[in-house]
């Protein structure tokens, strides 16, 4: 469209438009649907079929289990001893799961929250890092985590 060129009107494009494809109503229920057409859900709800809605649940929890665990190997700090979940996935990469417990009880986190600061802003616990190597040194956490990567398999 150049610049002297007025837009065109919408209803005349409706106009075209309806000439072109037809008239299509949207609130026709589709017939593959298992649910009431005045519903709506992201994914299907195996509402009349319990036993394949207690298999997708299932497989479900498994999913999330092993998306959230796998490989996860329980280190104790040993300056505060607190319990973490740790998988080493290279030298240079440590994934850690803090609970709420030990999120709280970890003494270098406590002398953080006590100067005023935040602890979500904080890469680390130093002193964890330490009991981290150690633990790898001693055999208990794999310097690289053999554990299968949480895909589709």
């Amino acid at each position: 469209m150049s610049a002297g060129d007025q837009p065109p009107d919408v209803d005349d494009l409706a106009r075209s438009m309806m000439q072109l494809l037809g008239v299509h109503e949207h609130d026709e229920p589709h017939a593959e649907d298992d649910i009431a057409p005045t519903s709506w859900t992201k994914a299907p709800t195996f509402a009349g079929d319990p036993k394949r809605a207690a298999a997708v649940h299932e497989a479900t929890r498994q999913d999330r289990e092993r998306y959230l665990s796998s490989g996860l190997a329980e280190v104790d700090c040993r300056f505060c001893h607190v319990a973490v979940r740790v998988k080493k996935l290279g030298a240079a990469h440590t994934l850690v799961q803090w609970s709420t417990e030990a999120q709280q009880r970890c003494a270098y986190f406590a002398e953080i929250r006590a100067a005023g600061g935040d602890t979500a802003r904080t890469r680390g616990c130093p002193k964890l890092s330490d009991s981290i190597k150690h633990a790898v040194a001693e055999g208990c956490l794999e310097e690289y985590s053999s554990a299968p990567a949480p895909g589709d398999g």
